[in-house]
């Protein structure tokens, strides 16, 4: 796979032509390529056959074990006039399994996370649906809960780590030993995965200072010697657990520029490139993730 340069900061076009500019050989989308190709290819006709195939998706994936939501209801990609008007986008996919999308990358890149983390998205819905009707339904506030679960499926990197030392470095905004440092750790001993969808929007024009907010997942020290299907398969479900039993807050995520992780840009190679502090920013905390 080929690093991507950083470009500046922009939207991508609308339309076939968004489609159209995803680069598939960019690394952080290694796990969502096989589905996403074939999406693509519906996408570039239009609505109906964007939905069509990623249903179509939907038969083949997991090894024919269906994708459920929240509340367990088998899930299917609708259109967005499926949604009723004055039902909530969460309690609808959990009550009904369909999941309105538009025929655009946010839209698009979400029902790829759907395919890649199944567990993960099916224990946010869950999560989202429950506070919504706790509140009795759709307020004009979030709370700090909806907020923080908000912020995870928009925009979230799981930071997956059998180094505590790594993980420190990440909290303490030590740019120079996690990205610098200890680059020959990534890979061995850590690795970063994206599963925020407005976050692979934004990277489909990538640009230096797209930062993801990282949340971080313990792992044993085999796990970097396993398949990548197990790996996956190992995150999704420890992740789905961890977003079940955890009250969330915005202070559970440290920052990370996207394109500092190691062989994620060519420019990155350079250790100067970790001199931007406009980017690369200090800071502290006053609570431990």
């Amino acid at each position: 796979m080929s690093a991507a340069p950083p470009r500046a900061a922009g939207e991508p076009d609308s339309g076939a032509a968004a489609f159209a500019r995803i680069d598939w050989s960019a690394p952080w989308l290694a796990g969502f390529a096989a589905t996403g190709r074939v999406a693509q290819a519906g996408a570039l006709d239009g609505e109906p056959a964007l939905l069509a195939a990623l249903n179509g998706a939907l038969d083949g994936a997991t090894g024919g074990t269906p994708l459920v939501t929240g509340r367990g209801a088998p899930l299917r990609f609708v259109p967005q006039a499926d949604l009723p008007a004055g039902v909530a986008y969460e309690t609808h996919i959990a009550a009904t399994g369909g999941v309105p999308t538009r025929h655009n990358l946010h839209d698009f890149f979400n029902a790829l996370v759907w395919f890649a983390y199944p567990r993960i998205k099916a224990a946010l819905n869950a999560r989202q649906a429950a506070a919504i009707d706790a509140a009795g339904g759709i307020g004009p506030v979030r709370g700090s809960l909806r907020d923080a679960l908000t912020l995870f499926d928009e925009n979230a990197a799981l930071f997956v780590t059998a180094d505590p030392a790594l993980a420190d470095a990440l909290r303490g905004f030590d740019w120079r030993a996690l990205l610098v440092a200890a680059r020959d750790a990534w890979g061995a001993r850590c690795e970063v995965r994206l599963v925020g969808h407005a976050l692979l929007e934004k990277l489909v024009a990538p640009y230096k200072s797209c930062t993801a907010h990282a949340w971080i997942v313990e792992v044993s020290d085999d796990y970097f010697s396993w398949p990548a299907a197990r790996r996956a398969a190992h995150v999704d479900a420890q992740v789905a657990r961890m977003l079940a039993a955890r009250d969330l807050t915005s202070r559970d995520f440290a920052p990370l520029p996207v394109l500092g992780v190691p062989g994620w840009c060519a420019a990155n190679a350079d250790p100067g490139f970790y001199d931007d502090s406009a980017v690369f920013r200090s800071g502290r905390r006053t609570r431990p993730l």
